[in-house]
Formats: structure tokens, sequence, C-alpha cells
């Protein structure tokens, strides 16, 4: 894999990408958020986390976040830069110890709290503040097999339905060093 920042898109020369190379957001397997467009820069700085509540059909299965800038359509870009600029992933068969793992119950709800490598970006005023959740971050992170089966000696996947909940209960969200502007 290239080191550092790309344009989040599908494209020639990765793994399991075929034209028409369409933007990783338009997936259905990609869950999206983002902010309007910004009307004033805005600085975050420091480690990015997350508190995600779930349920799955898989009793071991991944949950992944990516923090992205998503620039304004430009010359370049006719339709925008969706530049990556850090990412996470939680094996949910350790969503109750790092040293043991546990298997999911179908349906069940549990929380996750997603740490990301700490990062510092002025989102520029235009700008979109987004968060991509997906189950898969291939070829950056391998693939869970969604099995019970033991990492790295699974024989057999199985697709996993997956949701997040965000409602009072279970109030999923992600947290932003925001640094205040100086005046």
């Amino acid at each position: 894999m290239d080191p550092g920042a790309f344009n989040q898109v599908e494209r020639p020369g990765v793994l399991g990408c075929k034209p028409p190379y369409l933007p990783l957001s338009s997936r259905d397997d990609v869950l999206v958020f983002q902010t309007t467009r910004l009307m004033e820069n805005v600085e975050v700085t420091g480690p990015i986390s997350a508190k995600l509540w779930i349920s799955s059909s898989a009793p071991d299965t991944d949950f992944t976040l990516k923090l992205i800038d998503q620039h304004p359509p430009c010359h370049d870009y006719p339709d925008g830069f969706a530049m990556n600029l850090t990412d996470t992933i939680y094996r949910a068969r350790f969503h109750s110890s790092w040293s043991k793992s546990a298997l999911l119950e179908r349906g069940k709800i549990y929380p996750l709290d997603l740490i990301s490598y700490p990062t510092s970006n002025l989102f520029k005023a235009g700008h979109r503040i987004r968060v991509d959740i997906s189950s898969s971050n291939f070829p950056r992170f391998d693939i869970n097999p969604n099995t019970r089966e033991p990492l790295g000696r699974s024989r057999m996947f199985k697709n996993a339905h997956q949701k997040i909940y965000h409602e009072s209960e279970h109030p999923s969200h992600i947290v932003l060093p925001l640094i205040p502007r100086k005046m």
C-alpha cells in the first residue's frame, strides 16, 4: 500500500477494484456521516475516538472507521477529493477483553470503543468533515470471515448483517478534538 492520504475512490491497481471506479462512499456497505459545507475553518488535533453501539448476525465481525476531509469540487477533481486522515478497526470478538475473545450473540447490542491514531488537520471553509463506517478496509486490514473459526485459519466466509444504533439508549458518536479558533 502506498503511504499517505489518497482520494477515497476505487482505482486501477488496487485489489478488488474494477471500472467504473466509483467513490467508496457510494458502496452499500459503507455508512457515511458528513457535515454540511463548513462556514469557517475547523481544526481537529489529537486522538480520534468513537463509541459505536452495534449488533450483528455474525459471531465475529469487524467495524472500521475513517475520518475524511471532503474537499469541494475543483478543476483537477470535479467530484471533489475525499482525503483520508486516519482510520482504525475493531475486531468485535474482543468486545469484552483484548486478551480473551468472546463471540457475539446474534442480535444482542454491544458497545465498541474505537480509537484511531491521532491526527491534525485544518478543515478549510467549504470542506466537509466526513466519517465512513464499514466492516472492512481491505487491503489495509485483513478480511474478517465473520465466522467463529480461529483467526488466520478460517476456511469459509459469511456475510454479516450489521446494525449501528444511534438513539438515546445507544448513542453512537464520534469524538473529535476541536482546537478553538484564536480571535
